[in-house]
């Protein structure tokens, strides 16, 4: 496996089975069985692990938070980052204005594992904390494939910005997230089946990546023209207590049933 290194953005997508395996040879947490891993043209068993852990930077798929303010966890990244720098990265990921919506803004408390923050919110505090360590390389895990379409769209906006001048390698199954990369590689059974761009691929007669995509995106349509079973309307959270404590109030005051009260 190789990355390279380039001025303008350089995006590889990995398509698999085994994503975890990946990050985890590209922080030498074991080594490979055969083969090597470069990195601009170094053997990364030759580089020491601290060097190479500072290169990397990871957006996980489930970003883990602390039980502190949200200014805690995005610093988390670099802790020696000033908080202007912090307020900056905030930006980027496109959270900053969340944040000052909150009742205590960045000393917002965001509880344990970081529940009182939606999921889009955590992941945008995992990017802008990848970020604030400034690697020059950020690894991608599935970051957006837990988040709702809307929510992914507007994440995947944020990190066109986060990508410049830097490589960023995207672990993927949702193919639509992948579109613009510069180079799409496709691992098949732990060996690399297919490599190239989204229409070059596409355009490849029996292409793997080109099955898949029309695959997912024949699921979409399908889910599109389905009809709509229509749910009864779920009342509000309030009006679900309101009526509650009034039928406790009505059930208090019908007397015991052996008088006229």
């Amino acid at each position: 496996m190789v990355l390279c290194f380039r001025k303008s953005t350089t995006v590889i997508m990995v398509l698999c089975f085994r994503k975890s395996t990946i990050m985890r040879m590209l922080f030498r947490f074991y080594e490979p069985q055969k083969g090597n891993i470069y990195i601009a043209g170094q053997n990364i068993r030759d580089v020491g692990l601290d060097s190479l852990r500072r290169a990397v930077g990871v957006v996980p798929q489930d970003a883990v938070l602390f039980h502190n303010t949200i200014f805690y966890n995005l610093q988390y990244g670099n802790i020696n980052a000033t908080p202007e720098e912090v307020y900056q990265v905030a930006r980027l990921a496109g959270i900053h204005d969340a944040i000052l919506r909150m009742p205590h803004g960045y000393d917002t408390q965001v509880g344990e594992r970081g529940l009182k923050l939606s999921g889009g919110e955590k992941q945008r505090v995992a990017i802008a904390r990848a970020v604030l360590k400034n690697p020059p390389i950020l690894l991608y895990d599935e970051a957006t494939s837990s988040l709702d379409s809307i929510t992914e769209e507007n994440i995947l906006s944020s990190m066109k910005g986060l990508v410049q001048d830097r490589t960023s390698v995207f672990i993927a199954h949702r193919l639509s997230t992948i579109v613009d990369a510069d180079e799409i590689i496709v691992l098949n059974k732990g060996k690399i089946a297919e490599r190239g761009d989204h229409h070059s691929l596409l355009a490849t007669p029996g292409s793997l990546y080109a099955d898949l995509w029309n695959t997912q995106n024949s699921k979409i349509l399908n889910r599109k023209n389905s009809p709509v079973e229509l749910q009864p309307e779920r009342l509000s959270q309030k009006e679900e207590e309101r009526k509650k404590l009034q039928q406790e109030i009505m059930n208090s005051v019908k007397g015991c049933g052996n008088c006229s009260c």
